[in-house]
C-alpha cells in the first residue's frame, strides 16, 4: 500500500465537530460531507484539497463525538492518508472501518510541514518526505487492516468475502 501526496497540516485536538460540523450530519452523501470538511477551521480546505493529498495533525486528532461522518468526509475529500501524533481511539477505528488509512508518528507529525510531498509505503512502515529527504518509521498495518483499507472499508471487505 503506497501513496504520495501534498501535505495539508493541522494542530492538536482537532475534534469531529471541526472535521465535519454537526449542522451537516443530516446528510449521508459523501460528496456533500466532503464539501464541508474542515470548514470551521480552514475555509480553504475543500477548494484546495486534491485527490491523494495527505493530512498531518498533532495530538488527539478526531477527539469528540464518535461520528463516522468525520473520517468519511476526510476520505471523500480526496485525502489518502492521515498522519498524526495520536488519534482518538474511536476515530481511529471508524477510519479503518470506512477504509481511511491513518498512522501515528509524533516524530513525522512534528517534522512534516504544510506543502511537503510525502510518499508513504505502509506495507513496510516508511514515510518519506520528498521535500526534505527525511524518512520516518511507522508500524506497518497488519494484513487484515490492509485488506480492509484496500477494499474501501469493513463492510465492503465482508461483502466481497475478503474477511470473515
Amino acid at each position: 500500500m503506497k501513496m504520495t501526496g501534498t501535505v495539508i497540516k493541522y494542530g492538536d485536538n482537532v475534534d469531529t465537530d471541526v472535521i465535519i460540523p454537526a449542522r451537516y450530519l443530516n446528510t449521508s452523501d459523501h460528496k456533500e460531507l466532503a464539501s464541508h470538511c474542515m470548514e470551521d477551521i480552514d475555509k480553504t480546505f475543500a477548494s484546495r484539497v486534491k485527490e491523494g493529498d495527505i493530512m498531518v495533525a498533532g495530538w488527539n486528532f478526531g477527539c469528540g463525538s464518535s461520528r463516522e461522518h468525520a473520517p468519511i468526509a476526510i476520505k471523500a475529500s480526496g485525502i489518502s492518508l492521515v498522519i498524526a501524533k495520536s488519534f482518538a481511539r474511536i476515530f481511529y477505528r471508524n477510519s479503518i472501518n470506512i477504509g481511511l488509512a491513518i498512522v501515528e508518528s509524533p516524530e513525522a507529525a512534528d517534522a512534516i510541514a504544510e506543502g511537503n510531498i510525502i510518499t508513504a509505503d505502509l506495507d513496510n512502515g516508511i514515510l518519506h518526505n520528498e521535500t526534505t529527504g527525511q524518512d520516518y518509521t511507522v508500524e506497518p498495518f497488519p494484513a487484515f487492516i490492509q485488506t480492509i483499507i484496500e477494499n474501501g472499508g469493513l463492510v465492503e471487505s465482508i461483502k466481497n468475502g475478503s474477511i470473515a
